[in-house]
């Protein structure tokens, strides 16, 4: 533990706000900052003008999304000009892999900049900066074991493993993460008992490849526990915390789906979702890609589960225009998409990213038009898909976690994850879960009626 520095705020409480990007572990990174700034007397506000912290946590998944952050500096300047004092951060991704510094120089009006990992070093930061806004001191030396600041919620994000060892060609990943290091059973089993104490009924598992984990202490599994899978076996200790009502996970790596962890698919408390990326439909380009596996090894992969789970709806991630993918290429992963009729893809364009094997060992030449249309044409087959798929749901019931009631209508996610719409005026349903008679499947949405 370190030693703890206090410096009063003699004046009103400081104030932070935070903008996040990204993805959901940077959702739940974003809340680890937020309880770590109100443990040293920090409030949040929506208003920038009034912040004497902004801290934006970034993606660097794509150029886009890094190219937004350069965006925000001349809103910055300008707040800096009618407030000095205002301090900027930069975290995330976009941190965690600037190695050379030269993502840093572009930011001209950031105060700090660090990658996720050293958050714990925010108070004493924020002291050397401003020391009479700082009032105590963090005291964790591993950034995972600070206690998230959430909104109230029915649901919650519970990382348990943060880095990657996989190392996709073209993915920044380990580069601005590090390498895969796995949380305990103990400190997910604590973080997600006290969620359901505190009325949390859906809890999301978070991972690179979350699939992948292996318990540093696990003597703390149960004796009864049947799973010798560390993930499947703890899939199966989170299964027996009472109150909580619905347990999801992702995203799962194909190597990493063992006979347990599709057994532990069934558990009771499992959502009937699966998110499982395959990335590309062709054994040339998952070769080029570095990952490890073959189409034949997905599909067979894909077979199993819906042999032994067949309700199971099933989304991925593809990524089209990858370097040197061609009309046959992306052929196959047209052929395997109809195979598998997945419920949803997440699909991208590819775009290089500085400091990635992909830019040094290939020429980025699938043209702009090309990816586009093969963006387009994975869109339509999609959509097809879905509204085909979601007919099965027709005069059926289905249970709904409700997000908002809003406009006369209540809205929220079914036990496979089906974004489903009714009608309500009841505020009060925020938060439960119900049962919804669906009579009507569109693309994106099931439409029901509430079952007293």
């Amino acid at each position: 533990m370190r030693s703890v520095i206090v410096f009063i705020n003699r004046n009103c409480m400081p104030k932070y706000h935070i903008v996040t990007f990204g993805c959901q572990m940077n959702k739940n990174d974003s809340e680890r900052i937020a309880g770590l700034l109100s443990e040293i007397g920090f409030s949040a506000t929506e208003n920038e003008a009034e912040a004497d912290l902004i801290l934006m946590n970034t993606c660097s998944v794509r150029q886009s999304a890094e190219e937004r952050i350069f965006g925000k500096m001349k809103d910055y300047k300008e707040l800096k000009e009618t407030n000095p004092g205002l301090i900027v951060a930069v975290t995330g991704c976009m941190a965690g892999r600037d190695h050379d510094g030269a993502l840093r120089k572009r930011l001209q009006y950031v105060d700090l900049f660090f990658p996720t990992r050293d958050m714990v070093n925010l108070p004493r930061w924020i002291a050397e900066l401003r020391p009479e806004l700082v009032n105590g001191s963090g005291t964790e030396a591993d950034y995972l074991k600070i206690r998230p600041l959430r909104l109230p919620s029915a649901q919650a994000y519970v990382t348990i493993q943060t880095g990657c060892n996989n190392f996709c060609t073209y993915c920044v990943v380990p580069y601005a993460r590090g390498l895969e290091s796995n949380r305990s059973v103990k400190d997910v089993l604590r973080e997600t008992r006290e969620l359901a104490d505190a009325g949390v009924l859906e809890v999301t598992l978070l991972g690179q490849a979350v699939n992948a984990y292996r318990a540093p202490d696990p003597e703390n599994f149960s004796e009864g526990n049947p799973y010798s899978d560390h993930f499947a076996a703890l899939l199966w200790e989170i299964n027996q915390i009472e109150r909580l009502e619905r347990l999801n996970w992702t995203a799962a790596y194909p190597s990493n789906m063992t006979d347990e962890v599709i057994d532990a698919l069934g558990l009771p408390k499992q959502v009937r979702f699966l998110h499982l990326p395959v990335q590309a439909g062709s054994d040339t380009v998952l070769k080029r890609m570095n990952r490890k596996y073959s189409r034949d090894q997905y599909l067979g992969i894909v077979d199993k589960i819906r042999s032994r789970q067949p309700d199971l709806a099933l989304g991925t991630d593809i990524i089209v225009g990858f370097c040197g993918e061609t009309d046959a290429e992306f052929a196959e992963t047209v052929d395997l998409y109809e195979r598998c009729a997945f419920d949803i893809s997440y699909t991208a364009q590819y775009s290089e990213r500085s400091g990635t094997l992909a830019v040094k060992l290939y020429e980025d030449d699938v043209p702009t038009e090309v990816k586009r249309d093969r963006w387009n044409d994975l869109q339509m087959l999609m959509e097809k898909t879905v509204l085909a798929k979601n007919q099965a749901y027709v005069d059926k019931v289905v249970k709904v976690l409700v997000e908002k009631v809003e406009n006369g209508k209540a809205s929220g996610n079914s036990e496979h994850l089906k974004l489903t719409v009714f009608d309500s005026e009841d505020t009060s349903l925020v938060g439960k879960i119900v049962p919804v008679h669906i009579f009507e499947a569109q693309t994106w949405r099931l439409m029901g009626r509430l079952l007293s």
